[in-house]
């Protein structure tokens, strides 16, 4: 079937996207364990990337297995595929002149590396939220470390199954040791390069 497939070409580049927008697009993707405060972060920098006129769409763990990855489980092979699909999908927003704003805790440093390659390195900016696990269960605002330590939960990232952190994140955020609004001013100052048009 593969080869009766061809990839097809399309009048209008990237290129000429993000020049209609005035910005770059590229994947800026949250990385940390259950409950560090990614998908807060992600909130609040799509909140000041869109007051300043950028075109962004943000994709969240829960609400892609709620619908396009319904189908896949919670095994290693099937969240090796829940992140390769998520980053074919960050790819098609990208080539429409997105910024993409991706959460998840995709916890090995082989999975986020398969990303990075289906995205391409020039378009993937990594952040790692670093919060301790002790103060994510402290958190556990969904209740799911309380249910994993008590079994019924498994191969959950952090109690039954590993958490690498990331060898060299674009940024690193230590939750626990500074406020909101530092964090989310360092992203924004980070990006604010990687939106400008190259001329």
């Amino acid at each position: 079937m593969g080869n009766n497939l061809t990839l097809q070409d399309f009048n209008i580049t990237r290129k000429e996207r993000n020049n209609l927008n005035n910005h770059c697009s590229f994947v800026i993707w949250f990385t940390g364990l259950s409950g560090s405060g990614k998908s807060t972060l992600a909130n609040e920098v799509e909140k000041l990337l869109f007051g300043k006129k950028i075109r962004t769409y943000t994709i969240d763990g829960d609400n892609v297995r709620l619908g396009l990855n319904k189908d896949l489980g919670f095994v290693e092979e099937d969240r090796k595929e829940n992140l390769r699909r998520i980053a074919e999908v960050c790819n098609l927003f990208i080539d429409a002149g997105v910024v993409v704003i991706a959460s998840f805790v995709s916890p090995l440093n082989q999975d986020r590396q398969m990303i990075k390659s289906i995205i391409g390195k020039d378009h993937f900016v990594e952040i790692y939220v670093n919060t301790s696990l002790e103060e994510c269960e402290r958190r556990d605002v969904k209740g799911l470390y309380k249910r994993a330590r008590a079994g019924e939960i498994k191969n959950f990232t952090g109690i039954t199954s590993p958490f690498e952190e990331p060898i060299s994140p674009d940024i690193e955020i230590r939750t626990e040791q500074e406020e909101m609004k530092e964090s989310v001013g360092r992203i924004i100052d980070f990006l604010n390069k990687k939106l400008q048009i190259r001329k």
